[in-house]
């Protein structure tokens, strides 16, 4: 026969889990500090201007 086992303890561990992985998303996400989101911003700006420049006029 198999171990008993309580839902409501495995429930628990699981919304835990689902936390802490949503925690971890939300670091990477909003985490950044204030250079480190300039320099991104100016990489995009960069990258955006450069390929407006060898664009073709119709």
């Amino acid at each position: 026969m198999g171990d008993i086992v309580n839902l409501r303890t495995i429930r628990k561990q699981r919304d835990r889990a689902e936390d802490a992985r949503k925690a971890d998303e939300n670091r990477a996400r909003f985490g950044r500090t204030k250079a480190e989101k300039q320099a991104q911003a100016k990489t995009a700006e960069r990258a955006e201007t450069q390929l407006d420049n060898h664009r073709r006029e119709p």
